[in-house]
Formats: structure tokens, C-alpha cells, sequence
């Protein structure tokens, strides 16, 4: 059976930054110094004033799942081994949503409204990915 690639990740712009802090264990996100927005993704001009002022913040990665899905057909053969997979979306305390996939849980397990947090997956050498596991005991969202 031939090898499959990962599709490629090339990350431009405040993409670049996500990745980077990733890689340093922070999920970032911007705030408007302006109109005290949260934004994420990261963004160069804030969405709701259109102020270049913003802050990068990093978050806490304590959340609560939003809604969920779990995909039993992969969407590209390289994540076959890795099928079934559960997709969060998952609201930080900071104020953003965030899409994910769930980690160390069976979907029984899980609900929306349940307790997540972030953790930072290193499985490939030049890439860190966020995921979310649930919270551990006295974690709340």
C-alpha cells in the first residue's frame, strides 16, 4: 500500500502567528484596545470598529462544547487511521469559538454544555495541532 502525505498546511499571514504559538503551548486570539472585541481567527483590522488596534492575548483553553459532530468517513485517506473522529465547536472563556477535534473521550462521554480544554498535539514533526480533551475535575467553562 503507498504512503499517504498530509495534505500540505502552509500557513500565511496571522495564520503564521496562530501556528507559531501553537508551537510554544498558546492558543492566541486579538482584542480590540478600541471597542473591546475578542477576535479570532487573528485578524490585521478589527471586524467591528475597523481599529489596527489589537492586542494578541493568549487563552486560557478552558471552553464548553458548543455543538459537536463526529465524522465516520475520512476526508482525505492520510486521516483514515484516525476515523472516527469527533468535531467540537468550542466557546472559551474569552469570548471566541473555536473549531477542534475531541481527544481521550468516547462520544458517549460527551454533551454540549460539557467542560473541554485545550491541549497541543505534536504528532508531526513541523506541525502542532489544537485539540481538546475533557476537562479535568474542577475545571469549569
Amino acid at each position: 500500500m503507498a504512503v499517504v502525505n498530509r495534505p500540505p498546511v502552509t500557513p500565511r499571514g496571522e495564520e503564521a502567528v496562530y501556528f507559531e504559538r501553537l508551537k510554544h503551548r498558546e492558543l492566541v486570539y486579538h482584542y480590540c484596545d478600541a471597542c473591546n472585541r475578542v477576535l479570532f481567527p487573528l485578524r490585521q483590522v478589527c471586524t467591528g470598529c475597523a481599529s489596527e488596534n489589537l492586542t494578541l492575548k493568549v487563552s486560557s483553553g478552558q471552553g464548553s462544547i458548543y455543538s459537536f459532530t463526529t465524522q465516520y468517513r475520512e476526508a482525505h485517506p492520510f486521516f483514515a487511521d484516525s476515523t472516527p473522529s469527533t468535531l467540537l465547536l468550542v466557546d472559551l472563556k474569552e469570548g471566541f469559538r473555536v473549531l477542534a477535534n475531541l481527544v481521550e473521550a468516547v462520544e458517549c462521554d460527551i454533551a454540549v454544555g460539557s467542560a473541554v480544554e485545550a491541549i497541543f498535539d505534536d504528532s508531526e514533526e513541523d506541525l502542532t495541532i489544537l485539540r481538546f480533551r475533557p476537562a479535568t475535575k474542577g475545571a469549569t467553562a
